[in-house]
């Protein structure tokens, strides 16, 4: 059974909100492109990788009706499944044209719901890839609702590596003043994590995915420096990760 946060937003897409798309195509449309990237091998330039990775993304609201989460499928399935389905149609399309036919577009056959993920090419690769999209929503969700300077100093100790002391001298404050304000954030991206994870989740494995990547949402009272130590490292690889997709990606397009 899907889950209120899941629902919540699937109704935001029904009903044309403009922020809820935005942050679906924000958030994995860049998922989607290095795979239909990579599925194409150079048959698709990057403006037809643009155009089907929104219509992938389209078709993932349109298909919530038919969604089974008794066949255990998880969300990172469903868009690879759609993916394969929008790119398929697409190469049938060229294929019908060169033969001076037509091609309609084909059903969607929801057959993948109970498909293990390796016969659709859901790899360790691209399941990484998706759990990095919803960490990376997490933290603009975050630097979004955050106090300024708060947010910089947990941008510039965590992200960027610096050191208590260098922050502090920064920014003119104390270095406790600098770990009290880095707590807080940490916090707060711990809450957002864990309802981004919740949303985009179908499966008990999937909600189980933060734990397993070193990233604890709901840490233990007797949790300590060592634990947010673990947090904060985990969230700074992620990080630059996403960065790198990216930047790869601005050059690719």
């Amino acid at each position: 059974m899907l889950n209120s946060l899941t629902t919540g937003f699937v109704n935001r897409l029904r009903a044309n909100d403009q922020a809820a798309w935005y942050e679906l195509w924000e958030t994995f449309g860049p998922v989607i492109r290095a795979q239909l990237t990579k599925w194409g091998k150079g048959r698709i330039g990057a403006e037809t990788v643009k155009d089907l990775s929104q219509e992938t993304l389209a078709a993932l609201s349109d298909s919530i009706e038919r969604y089974d989460p008794k066949k255990g499928a998880r969300f990172s399935t469903w868009l690879l499944a759609i993916a394969k389905h929008v790119l398929g149609d697409e190469m049938d399309r060229r294929g019908a044209l060169k033969r001076g036919g037509d091609k309609k577009t084909g059903e969607f056959d929801e057959s993948w719901m109970a498909a293990a993920r390796n016969q659709l090419g859901a790899d360790e690769v691209y399941e990484a890839a998706v759990f990095r999209a919803k960490v990376e929503a997490a933290i603009r969700m975050v630097q979004k609702e955050s106090d300024f300077t708060d947010f910089c100093i947990y941008s510039m100790r965590v992200l960027e590596c610096k050191p208590g002391k260098e922050v502090a001298e920064a920014l003119g404050i104390s270095e406790p003043t600098v770990s009290r304000r880095l707590a807080k954030v940490r916090d707060a991206l711990r809450r957002r994590l864990g309802e981004v994870i919740m949303t985009y989740s179908f499966t008990s494995e999937e909600l189980t995915e933060a734990d397993r990547n070193g990233l604890t949402v709901n840490p233990k009272e007797t949790s300590g420096p060592e634990d947010d130590a673990s947090f904060d490292d985990a969230i700074a690889e992620i990080y630059h990760r996403q960065m790198e997709l990216r930047r790869a990606e601005a050059r690719g397009l």
